[in-house]
C-alpha cells in the first residue's frame, strides 16, 4: 500500500510539471515565429519603400532622411501622391525611419572602400612614392656627378694652364714664339679648350637630338596610355574611370610629343637647320 501511494504521487508530480512547461514552450515558439514573420515583413516593406522612392528624384529620399518628420507632413506629401499613399498604408515606416532609409546615402556619409578600391589606392600610392624616391635619387646622383665633373674640369684646366706657362717660358725671343704660333700645332695648342673628360662620341646636332627625344617620349607615353586603357577594361567599373582618364591623358601627351617632332622636322628642313649625313668618300682606286 505505501509503495502504491508513492507511485501515484510521483506520477502526479510528473503530470503537473509537463502541464506547466507546455504553455511556456508554445509561447516561445509563437514568439519566435512572430519575430521571423515580423522581420521578413519589415524587409519586404523596405524593398517596397525603396521602389516607391525610386520613382522620384534622389533629393526626395535625401530630404526625408535628413528630416524624417516630413513623413507625417501632409502638406509636403501632397506633392508625392504615391509616397503619401504608401506611408498611409505603412505607418511603421515613419516610426523607424533609420531602418527604412538605411540605403539612402547622403553626400557627407562616410563610404567604406571595397577590396578592389583598397588595392588600387595602395598601388597608386606605391607608384607615387616610388616616383618621388626615384626623382630624389636621380637628382642626388646628378648633383654628385656634376660636382665631380666640375672638380675634374678645374684640375685639368689648371694643369693645362701650367703647361702653357711652362712652354711659353721656354721661348726666349719673340721671333721663336711667333714662329711656333704660326705652325698648326701651335695654333691648336694655344686655342685649345680644356681637355675632354671622357671619350664620348660627338653629340648629335640640336634639331636631330630634340626630334629623336620627342619621338621616344611620345612613343613611351602612348604605350603607357594604351596599357592603362587595357587595364580599365578588365577591372571593376567603380575603379576603372581613373585608369581610363589617365590612359587618355597619356595618349594625348604622347601624340603631342610625336606631332611636335614631325613639326620640328619639317621646320628644320625648311630653315636649313637639318644637316644631312655626309656621303662616305669612295676609297676604291680608279681603274687605269
Amino acid at each position: 500500500m505505501p509503495k502504491t501511494l508513492i507511485t501515484l504521487l510521483f506520477a502526479s508530480a510528473i503530470a503537473v510539471t509537463a502541464a506547466a512547461q507546455a504553455p511556456a514552450t508554445a509561447t516561445s515558439t509563437t514568439a519566435t515565429t512572430s519575430t521571423i514573420v515580423t522581420d521578413a515583413d519589415s524587409h519586404e516593406t523596405r524593398e517596397a519603400f525603396d521602389s516607391v522612392l525610386r520613382r522620384y528624384p534622389a533629393d526626395v529620399s535625401r530630404v526625408l532622411k535628413l528630416d524624417p518628420s516630413l513623413m507625417t507632413n501632409q502638406t509636403y506629401l501632397a506633392n508625392y501622391p504615391a509616397l503619401a499613399s504608401f506611408l498611409a498604408q505603412h505607418p511603421e515606416v515613419a516610426h523607424s525611419p533609420a531602418f527604412y532609409l538605411d540605403r539612402v546615402s547622403l553626400p557627407d556619409d562616410g563610404r567604406v572602400e571595397n577590396r578592389t578600391e583598397r588595392v588600387v589606392r595602395s598601388t597608386v600610392q606605391g607608384i607615387a612614392v616610388f616616383c618621388v624616391f626615384a626623382i630624389f635619387i636621380g637628382a642626388l646622383i646628378w648633383l654628385v656627378r656634376t660636382v665631380i665633373d666640375h672638380r675634374r674640369w678645374s684640375h685639368v684646366s689648371k694643369v693645362q694652364a701650367e703647361v702653357h706657362n711652362k712652354l711659353l717660358d721656354r721661348f726666349t725671343a719673340n721671333e721663336d714664339l711667333l714662329a711656333y704660333i704660326q705652325t698648326p700645332a701651335g695654333k691648336r695648342f694655344l686655342e685649345s679648350a680644356p681637355i675632354a673628360l671622357d671619350g664620348n662620341p660627338r653629340a648629335v646636332s640640336a634639331p636631330v637630338g630634340r626630334i629623336l627625344w620627342s619621338v621616344q617620349v611620345g612613343l613611351v607615353l602612348a604605350s603607357a596610355g594604351f596599357g592603362l586603357q587595357y587595364v580599365s577594361r578588365n577591372i571593376q567599373v567603380d575603379v576603372a574611370q581613373p585608369f581610363f582618364a589617365m590612359g587618355i591623358l597619356a595618349i594625348s601627351i604622347g601624340a603631342g610629343f610625336i606631332l611636335s617632332a614631325v613639326v620640328s622636322f619639317v621646320l628644320s628642313r625648311k630653315l636649313g637647320l637639318w644637316e644631312s649625313p655626309a656621303a662616305p668618300a669612295d676609297s676604291t682606286p680608279a681603274n687605269d
